[in-house]
């Protein structure tokens, strides 16, 4: 199969930053003198990309321009890497140990950006659930995986708790699942009502530990020694 020149220098631009790959030729969209702007289609997510002329990159300054874009680009696609990125991909390792009582992983740190206005808010993650019938458990770093795969993506803190209790519920099959996630968010802290004390705490609850009996005992849990 022929592929263009330019297919061939953005798809190498894609792997270089693990952007996923292309499933279509690049379709230019605006173009001029200086550059030309080109969208790429890829199997998880739509960009621009600029290809700048090769007469303006000879101009005093651009080259560290472009740099200083580059390295932009590094810090978003490792702050948004979870766009990229499946819960199934994450929790790939079960045991078969029989054990159908409460777990629970307490403070897994969370770092994210608000969706609204693109700055961090930061805290823990509180993750408990109880196995289903087969009693089949995960790695407890894969519980730490998913919160990560979900904080990683311009987020609200509420979304971001429920898919991490729903992504459990369909690929663990447990009997029951609570996320607690308590954050300080940076809009309220450093701009606008500027309250930096200020804490925003969510929870999704599902299944079995919806029983107020048994919720409570992991609420009790997870506050120990807080």
């Amino acid at each position: 199969m022929y592929y263009s020149e330019t297919y061939i220098q953005i798809e190498n631009l894609l792997n270089k930053y693990n952007l996923g790959k292309l499933i279509a030729e690049p379709e230019k969209i605006t173009g001029g003198l200086m550059h030309t702007m080109y969208q790429v289609v890829t199997e998880h997510i739509k960009y621009a990309v600029k290809e700048m002329n090769a007469s303006v990159m000879e101009r005093k300054g651009v080259v560290e321009n472009v740099v200083n874009s580059e390295r932009v680009a590094k810090a978003l696609a490792e702050n948004f890497a979870g766009l990229w990125q499946k819960p199934e991909d994450v929790l790939t390792t079960t045991f078969d140990i029989g054990h159908k009582e409460l777990v629970i992983v307490r403070e897994i740190e969370v770092f994210s950006h608000c969706e609204h206005h693109l700055t961090p808010f930061h805290g823990v993650a509180h993750i408990g659930y109880i196995p289903g019938e087969s009693g089949r458990i995960t790695g407890i770093s894969k519980l730490a995986r998913v919160v990560d795969l979900y904080a990683r993506r311009p987020q609200v803190q509420e979304r971001l708790t429920s898919q991490i209790a729903d992504a459990l519920v369909e690929i663990l099959q447990p009997g029951g699942v609570i996320v607690i996630i308590d954050c300080e968010h940076l809009c309220m802290s450093m701009r606008g009502v500027k309250k930096s004390q200020a804490r925003t705490t969510t929870s999704a609850v599902r299944g079995q530990l919806l029983n107020p009996t048994t919720r409570a005992e992991a609420i009790s849990l997870i506050n120990q020694s807080r």
